[in-house]
């Protein structure tokens, strides 16, 4: 069964091709994680995935996209992310972590709390962005960032990468999809630049490229480096499939080791067809094109669905995001439906 086969990637050995996709909580505080983190997280490690991804987290104060986000810019951060990392790790998956920006999408309330700009004087701060334009009315108005502020986004990204490794993390993402910063600078929807960062291809990925390798520099190969993006922004004139291939191509060189292919985010209005795997065409393209690893995520719910999307080559590993919300132990469950063999804590053999 290709689901439980082992994935290397770097110098690690996922036991299995099952990953916790980066889901955000907006439960920290001062983006310190918690007791809700470790049990979140620790839960997925226990119930048998290979990989588990901690949430996008951000790599400045600025970067957040609430307040209530993960933060690796400060000691009291590291110690607690170290906690987490350490016993993802002791149940025997890998600990990796989401480094982000959110960009002209920070300085917003909790999805539960209505996802709109914080009232101002109530934890606000002003975002920013590639260009000065607003992600919706609801949504507040960044300032287009100057070279100075360019060159903080890339620091932040080494700095946080630095900490990743001290807390003990082993594999790092950068987030460049859902229309956070990154990605903003990829899309023209929303980079409306005239200088080296905007406009062409070449200049519209520059930035992702200067934090790649400002990251590489920080987390040296062998340690493995991934990437999410968005493939597609779904909407005429924006970011697309074909240019989403030609950064993947780059990404290889810059010393990426996979690419986990999302899409959407940029805008609001975008008419995506979502439907089950609906975005696994482009992580298959993009492995076949470009010629590296990628990651499939999206409306995947099912071990037979996966094992169909590895078992065509479409990707390298599955992501998995809200079946692990509603079941941390669907690893589990799909080794009893693949009849794959998996290991069990030792606390929990006797239901095995």
């Amino acid at each position: 069964m290709h689901l439980f086969q082992p994935l290397i990637l770097g110098d690690i050995t996922l036991r299995n091709r099952i990953a916790v996709s980066p889901m955000c909580e907006y439960s920290a505080v001062e983006g310190v994680p918690n007791d809700w983190h470790l049990v979140h997280l620790g839960s997925r490690a226990v119930g048998g995935a290979g990989l588990v991804f901690a949430e996008a987290t951000a790599v400045s104060p600025e970067g957040r996209i609430s307040p209530a986000d993960t933060g690796l810019w400060n000691d009291a951060q590291q110690g607690a992310w170290t906690r987490i990392a350490t016993f993802i790790a002791s149940q025997g998956a890998v600990p990796g972590i989401q480094l982000a920006h959110a960009g002209r999408k920070a300085s917003t309330q909790a999805p539960w709390l209505g996802g709109k700009a914080l009232p101002a004087g109530q934890g606000d701060w002003i975002p920013v962005a590639p260009s000065a334009l607003a992600f919706s009315d609801d949504y507040p108005m960044p300032v287009a960032l100057d070279a100075a502020g360019i060159a903080k986004v890339v620091a932040d990204f080494a700095a946080a990468t630095l900490r990743a490794r001290e807390a003990g993390f082993r594999v790092v993402e950068i987030h460049a999809a859902h229309g956070y910063l990154l990605h903003q600078f990829l899309s023209p929807l929303s980079n409306r630049r005239d200088d080296a960062y905007g406009g062409t291809l070449d200049n519209r990925v520059r930035l992702l490229r200067e934090v790649v390798a400002a990251v590489r520099d920080a987390w040296p190969a062998p340690a493995p480096l991934m990437v999410r993006v968005s493939a597609t922004d779904w909407v005429e004139g924006g970011w697309d499939i074909e240019e989403c291939i030609e950064l993947a191509r780059w990404l290889k060189q810059d010393g990426v080791d996979l690419v986990d292919c999302s899409s959407g985010g940029s805008v609001p209005n975008a008419r995506i067809p979502v439907a089950p795997g609906y975005q696994v065409p482009f992580a298959a393209r993009i492995r076949r094109e470009a010629r590296i690893a990628t990651g499939a995520v999206g409306l995947i719910t099912d071990a037979w669905q996966a094992e169909a999307i590895l078992e065509r080559g479409d990707a390298d590993l599955v992501l998995f995001a809200r079946e692990l919300l509603r079941d941390p132990y669907f690893p589990r469950r799909a080794a009893t439906e693949l009849g794959a063999r998996i290991e069990a804590p030792v606390q929990y053999g006797r239901a095995w």
